[in-house]
């Protein structure tokens, strides 16, 4: 657990306090208060369950905090608001390429305490420059909030060029190599795109309805950082509709040309089949072992094989003629 309490009139940020300072901090409006919890254990929360008898969070905050939940929300109480976020983390190599990291943050008036279980990458930024440069707690916990998720949306960013440039090579790979390992490609980044999806759309949907009734609110000098944020969130999230849409697409496309090389086999078996076959009946009638019409004559094996040669032609014309080949 970390403190960070700035004071408007000294313009300086302390990093050593004590649990029984924040309700002075609290009501004194010159302090500004980030309380990050982090690596804590949730089969035995007593950090969290302290913040909460301090700040007095409801009972239900505080459980969505120790049960992880796949959807973002945003939950509004009396004194502060409640976000459930996430944050992801892309390993290609690894065999869940998308894990992504809960984030629960409160944000009150003039406090901001940020919960999570591992480290998340924007909020370890900002904690290190807040350790020399007030700037960022200076503009109050909203601008904060506003930092911390735009910081987990520029993360977003290279995960959606990577997943483009993959989408680039499957399509690319899938006409020159196809494959079984190609379909399972497909559908692991399929897999990947529906849990991107499920992260950044509700996120999408909170930051696009500041102010609104079911919403929260944000003073006006800071609404324009949060449309900002809402516009990257939009793009973010057409550009992940369009990669769903493109690998849906490429593995219809896939489908479709494993079925024609398919058809273009038994075709190809079919005819040879239809070739044999004649020519198997002819020399099944010459095998028997019945006398026939000139049998013993060297000459007669020599017709048979001519008919069984003009046949042959006669047959793959008549292929060629049909367009069967």
């Amino acid at each position: 657990m970390k403190f960070y309490v700035y004071d408007a009139q000294a313009q300086v940020i302390r990093h050593d306090c004590r649990l029984d300072e924040i309700p002075a901090f609290i009501h004194n409006e010159n302090f500004q208060l980030w309380i990050d919890v982090y690596n804590w254990d949730p089969a035995d929360p007593a950090e969290l369950k302290a913040i909460a008898d301090v700040f007095q969070f409801h009972p239900l905050a505080i459980e969505d905090c120790i049960y992880e939940s796949p959807r973002s929300k945003v939950d509004r109480y009396d004194r502060y608001d409640f976000f459930e976020l996430h944050s992801l983390k892309y390993d290609e190599h690894s065999d869940h390429e998308i894990t992504i990291e809960e984030l629960n943050v409160f944000l009150g008036k003039n406090f901001i305490v940020t919960v999570h279980q591992h480290a998340i990458h924007s909020i370890g930024m900002i904690a290190a420059k807040s350790h020399t440069d007030p700037t960022l707690m200076s503009k109050g916990p909203e601008y904060l909030l506003y930092s911390i998720v735009d910081g987990i949306t520029d993360t977003y960013f290279p995960i959606i060029e990577r997943l483009s440039m993959r989408i680039d090579e499957l399509e690319d790979e899938m006409y020159e190599h196809p494959a079984l390992a190609i379909t399972e490609e497909f559908l692991a980044l399929k897999r990947t795109i529906v849990l991107i999806r499920k992260a950044i759309e509700p996120q999408r949907r909170i930051f696009a309805n500041v102010n609104a009734p079911f919403s929260f609110t944000v003073r006006p000098e800071i609404r324009p950082y949060y449309m900002d944020l809402s516009d990257h969130l939009e793009r973010i999230t057409d550009s992940v509709e369009v990669f769903r849409d493109l690998v849906q697409g490429a593995l219809d496309t896939y489908s479709s040309l494993g079925t024609a090389k398919t058809n273009e086999t038994m075709r190809v078996l079919t005819i040879i089949t239809t070739l044999t076959a004649m020519m198997t009946f002819i020399t099944g009638i010459f095998g028997m072992n019945v006398p026939l019409p000139f049998q013993r004559s060297w000459w007669m094996t020599v017709v048979v094989i001519l008919v069984m040669a003009a046949l042959s032609v006669g047959m793959l014309y008549q292929f060629k003629k049909r367009k069967w080949i």
